[in-house]
């Protein structure tokens, strides 16, 4: 098969696969009973950090969590879960907070339990939480105080982060060991986190301990040389597959990892001085705040980034344009892409090292462990290097599936492991990917899925309206917002205003409607399909008027 392999590409003639051109990188036997924790720590032993290393730093707090501490503190608290609340294998643990320093130790808590993590976005509102609560079926929530009262009744409760009973658990030295009688497989379902995936409404995607192992395994075989370890700030989301993969990534290698406890809104400014007062080296963005970056040059004035080396970004398409103009303004600083999804549990493709930071619109090479193919999404067939397609991708990244949606899974995930991403990209003669455009019909606001089915359901739920369909309108700022197109029943008068406060009482911020267009009836095609890219012109057309 070597043979047929270009080695420029990793394009394979025979088979119409691309190969990753990265180095091999061996995992545990699939059979050994590996947790994503025992994992890491087998990572740090074999290199060990230096006992003053820092782990975890909380800008709020200014809490310092050293690396000997941070072992003890998951110890403890995997040890008194199993104690004070009876947590076993196979139980779901549903987590709910904004950015945490004590989030990455409850996470590796819970995976040397074989307890299943369910991280979630706490600013969602209590219908989408008891929606993702019924897919993922917790016996308890860890939330943030201002979050409690949006958990249901568990059957072991609550617990509070930001509190005194949850510092006395990681605190507590417990008789028992965490890991007595516990057989964690790499085969079992390490978190659940959520994704619209290629289609409809809000879905679970279980990963298991074997994908975390291997996305922290293609990091960490990639970490470069160092003279002093990494401090690397992640203002990204910790409930979502890029913030959580980032961290553990960081805590895997033995490097220091900024955290802006609390979570909140915050500015470039604040970064910036974070930049500054920490040392950063590496800093985790969505593309929005990338754009704020170009946007706002004023802001940087008076700081010092000195320190800073590379800026990862992820989550969203960035356009060339940004690209360009934050390379003019931080021409030292390298700016690494990468493309994911939460079904390949994060990042299969990633720019890393200067020279593949500096190819203009790639969002990098395919990651070791990992195969691609590029599909004509008409034929079915493979394509070769520079022809535009379907991203399919195979490996030990994959999925397990979606959470008790076996239609949903088949329609992602085919019988010989290829996963479809929706996403129209190409592969060039050097074997950079590139995305073109996106196949599937979610509108990604500042790195978040909006499916428009979820909103079209809401929409058709009021009675003044007869037909409805949302899609994705150009933003400078967010990517894309959602534009709804409205049929109205006969003699209503409802308004824009009204549309939209009706929809925002029932969604998170992130997927509220931004602008509403009246319109007599929808464009569909012969069997009654919205013909989606006439209102995608409609609105760009009516936006001009």
């Amino acid at each position: 098969m070597a043979n047929f392999v270009d080695p420029k590409t990793g394009f394979c003639s025979k088979t119409m696969t691309f190969h990753s051109l990265r180095p091999p990188v061996p995992l545990p036997p699939e059979c050994a009973p590996i947790s994503v924790t025992d994992f890491i720590v087998y990572l740090l032993n074999s290199s060990p950090p230096s006992p003053t290393a820092v782990a975890l730093i909380d800008v709020t707090t200014r809490r310092r969590i050293l690396y000997p501490e941070l072992i003890s503190l998951v110890n403890n608290l995997a040890a008194s879960l199993r104690t004070h609340f009876g947590l076993s294998k196979g139980d779901c643990a549903f987590v709910c907070s904004p950015n945490n320093i004590y989030t990455p130790i409850l996470c590796l808590s819970l995976f040397s339990l074989g307890v299943v993590v369910c991280p979630a976005n706490p600013a969602a509102t209590i219908p989408e939480i008891y929606h993702q609560i019924r897919l993922s079926k917790p016996a308890i929530a860890f939330a943030s105080l201002d979050s409690d009262h949006k958990i249901p009744s568990l059957k072991y409760g609550t617990v509070i982060i930001d509190s005194v009973e949850f510092e006395s658990l990681m605190e507590s030295r417990s008789e028992k060991k965490k890991q007595e009688g516990i057989k964690v497989n790499q085969s079992d379902v390490a978190t659940i986190l959520y994704s619209s995936g290629t289609t409809g409404g809000v879905k679970g995607v279980a990963l298991t301990h074997r994908n975390w192992t291997a996305t922290i395994a293609a990091g960490y075989s990639l970490r470069p040389v160092r003279k002093s370890p990494t401090v690397a700030f992640c203002p990204v989301p910790l409930f979502h597959v890029y913030g959580l993969a980032y961290s553990l990534r960081l805590l895997a290698t033995g490097d220091c990892l900024v955290i802006n406890g609390g979570g909140g809104r915050f500015d470039m400014k604040k970064i910036y001085e974070i930049v500054e007062e920490y040392g950063v080296s590496h800093v985790a963005l969505a593309p929005p705040l990338v754009v704020t970056m170009v946007r706002d040059a004023g802001m940087m004035e008076g700081c010092d980034l000195s320190s800073l080396e590379v800026i990862s970004c992820g989550g969203a398409h960035l356009s060339k344009s940004k690209i360009e103009r934050l390379r003019k303004r931080l021409p030292k600083v390298q700016l690494a892409q990468a493309y994911g999804l939460t079904e390949t549990t994060g990042r299969v493709f990633a720019t890393m090292g200067r020279h593949e930071s500096q190819i203009e619109g790639a969002t990098g090479k395919l990651m070791a462990n990992c195969e691609a193919k590029i599909v004509d999404p008409e034929t079915a067939v493979a394509l070769p290097p520079s022809k535009p397609g379907e991203l399919w991708i195979r490996g030990a990244f994959v999925m397990k599936g979606y959470v008790d949606n076996e239609d949903a899974t088949a329609a992602t995930v085919d019988s010989e492991g290829w996963l479809r991403t929706g996403d129209l990209c190409y592969i060039d003669n050097e074997g950079f990917l590139f995305f073109v455009d996106r196949l599937k019909e979610l509108i990604k606001y500042k790195g978040y899925q909006v499916a428009p089915a979820e909103l079209e359901h809401l929409l058709s739920s009021h009675p003044d309206v007869v037909d409805s369909a949302v899609v994705p309108f150009p933003d400078e700022e967010a990517g894309q917002v959602p534009v709804a197109f409205v049929v109205r029943q006969s003699g209503s008068n409802i308004d824009e205003s009204e549309i939209k406060h009706f929809v925002a009482r029932q969604v998170s911020q992130y997927k509220r409607i931004r602008r509403v267009i009246f319109i007599d009836s929808l464009p569909k095609n012969a069997s009654g399909k919205v013909l989606r890219k006439e209102l995608v012109e409609l609105s760009s057309a009516t936006s001009k008027l």
